[in-house]
């Protein structure tokens, strides 16, 4: 907590319903965020045991300095992911930080199985585990409903609540926040419906006391002003992400029709500008956040006959578009949006989920499965049985759809599909085939994610290629992003949040820390992420690429897969280093 020396942790064990609140002094060395979480879920997960057993924990964390800068404003998960067996790592905005904050707590850990589908209701001390059977089987929306009538805690309120394929455990199934965010990537979802947990209500109303406000502010000030002078504003509040559509595109990396080709004709009519002037509606921002970068989107259909139409509203922004649009062969905005509410409604992550619909079209095309298995003659740019296959995929429909909820590697390994099952170490791809930054920083990343080291980027931005430099650019922004999710600052505003504006954030609070301790910290939480993955058996050495990788182009021609390899051995060894130093 701000001013003392320990971490304040709440433990659940769903099993017996003990609560415990400790207050560990031992982990403030690791600042806050993604190291205390980090640190919390070595000690307390079981490497032995399978990712859903009841043992295993799911932990909650907040950053040092949470809801007091601007866009300092995510919570992360971490948890062992159903989907790749190994570290599942997830971040989610909102209200969420700002909540924990304000009811007492940088981490929470929750650990057991419950005896009935329940819900945990955290409003400040008062903490109970409650019968959630009345809401069992019900979609996130009507979950989020019940619960804001149900629960009358005062002071600031954050909900999290799993859809239907959490409950079916479908091994992507994702947790929505707030309505609009989401931990979306890695199976959190299925790790709450295995221990019988629909959802998680947080209120608080506890203020943060400011010692010496004038310097605080003063630092505030300067940050905000950093914050709205520059493109965050334009880029991210004006279109979103969906801005990265038609550049993408035109740089031959656009992932379209489970990537077999990496350019969408049609993608200027699903670009940021064409949902802008299709079907948004509304901005809107995490707590704490000027930006303002969530787009949310409105669609009209039917509901009934005789002209009877409903409006319906949903987030989207590229990542959604990729996934559920272009990989899919999707050129409408409207049917775009339809699907992202059907996963929405079901609760599954919309990565994973469009990837694994893409790769299920290209079996059913190739003979690889039958009609009669999917059910439906899903095809390229037919958005209607896409929308029933999304509903087949959550309630795992019969055997096919119970193998394709288990991502997409499991069900290329089972159907002979593996050669174009878009997926890195069992986490399927983001919508980037820039070359070798991407491919191999999904490989190496600490949760395979684009996010984890900015691959996608690093291939934009060289000109000449060099394994070496390329590898030295990987894992140093590795590194650096362990110092920032260690306080949990929007990925967006990390150019902003340089080194010598986090230590005049931190040392405004009366945190006295030097430049030298944040690169300790930061490798002190990289360290303790790889023993983690050590333990649960990784090796990203022997990571198996699927070919299709190889055979599309991307934006510096076709990859060379012994190039990959020889880039994730030099990979390994700067870890292996990093580890020794660490010792």
């Amino acid at each position: 907590m701000l001013y003392e020396n320990a971490i304040k942790v709440l433990y659940i064990d769903l099993a017996t319903g003990k609560i415990e609140i400790r207050r560990r002094t031992d982990l403030a060395g690791y600042l806050g965020g993604v190291g205390i979480a980090s640190k919390l879920l070595d000690e307390s997960m079981h490497p032995e045991l399978p990712p859903l057993a009841p043992e295993q924990p799911l932990v909650l964390a907040i950053g040092a300095i949470a809801g007091i800068y601007p866009l300092i404003t995510k919570t992360v998960a971490m948890f062992i992911s159903p989907l790749t067996g190994e570290l599942g790592e997830s971040y989610a905005g909102g209200r969420l930080a700002l909540t924990l904050s304000m009811a007492g707590y940088d981490a929470v850990v929750i650990h057991g199985k419950a005896p009935r589908p329940s819900y945990i209701a955290i409003d400040g001390d008062n903490i109970e585990i409650k019968d959630a059977r009345a809401i069992w089987g019900m979609d996130s929306d009507v979950v989020g409903q019940f619960l804001r009538d149900q629960e009358k805690g005062s002071g600031k309120r954050s909900i999290l609540r799993i859809g239907p394929a959490g409950e079916n455990l479908v091994k992507f199934a994702s947790v929505c926040v707030d309505t609009y965010r989401h931990f979306g990537r890695l199976g959190l979802g299925a790790v709450m419906g295995s221990k019988q947990v629909k959802a998680i209500i947080i209120t608080g109303d506890k203020a943060t006391e400011i010692k010496d406000f004038k310097e605080y502010f003063r630092v505030y000030q300067t940050i905000f002003r950093s914050v709205t002078a520059t493109d965050l504003m334009t880029k991210y509040h004006d279109l979103g992400t969906s801005i990265n559509v038609e550049a993408i595109n035109a740089l031959g990396a656009f992932p379209t029709n489970n990537l077999t080709a990496n350019h969408f004709d049609d993608a200027d009519q699903i670009s940021g500008e064409a949902f802008a002037k299709n079907n948004l509606v509304r901005k809107m921002a995490c707590t704490g956040c000027p930006v303002g970068c969530i787009h949310i989107g409105q669609f009209r259909r039917e509901f009934d006959t005789g002209y009877e139409y409903e409006s319906v509203s949903v987030g989207y922004d590229y990542e959604l578009i990729y996934s559920l649009g272009s990989l899919l062969g999707i050129n409408k905005t409207d049917e775009i949006l339809h699907l992202i509410e059907a996963v929405e409604k079901t609760g599954m992550d919309a990565i994973s989920a469009g990837v694994a619909l893409a790769w299920a079209t290209e079996s059913l095309m190739k003979g690889l499965v039958t009609e009669a298995q999917t059910l439906l003659s899903l095809a390229f740019g037919d958005s209607e049985k896409y929308y029933q296959a999304i509903m087949y995929l959550a309630n795992r429909e019969n055997a096919f759809y119970q193998v394709l909820g288990e991502g997409t590697r499991f069900a290329g390994a089972k159907y002979n599909g593996k050669d174009f099952a878009l997926q890195v170490a069992g986490n399927e791809i983001p919508g980037y085939h820039t070359g070798y930054g991407n491919l191999v920083g999904l490989t190496v990343g600490a949760r395979h994610s684009h996010l984890c080291n900015g691959g996608y980027a690093i291939d934009q931005s060289i000109t000449a290629f060099d394994e070496n430099k390329a590898v030295d650019t990987l894992f140093n922004e590795e590194l650096e992003r362990c110092l920032v999710n260690s306080l949990v600052i929007c990925l967006f505003a990390r150019k902003v949040y340089n080194r010598e504006t986090v230590l005049k954030a931190l040392n405004a609070v009366n945190y006295n820390l030097t430049d030298a301790d944040l690169t300790a910290i930061a490798k002190r939480i990289y360290t303790t992420k790889l023993r983690i993955k050590e333990k649960l058996g990784f090796d990203p050495r022997n990571v198996k690429l699927p070919k299709r990788f190889f055979e599309t182009a991307s934006i510096h021609g076709k990859l060379d897969p012994s190039v990959t390899e020889r880039m994730i051995k030099l990979y390994v060894e700067k870890c292996s280093t990093l580890l020794a130093e660490e010792i």
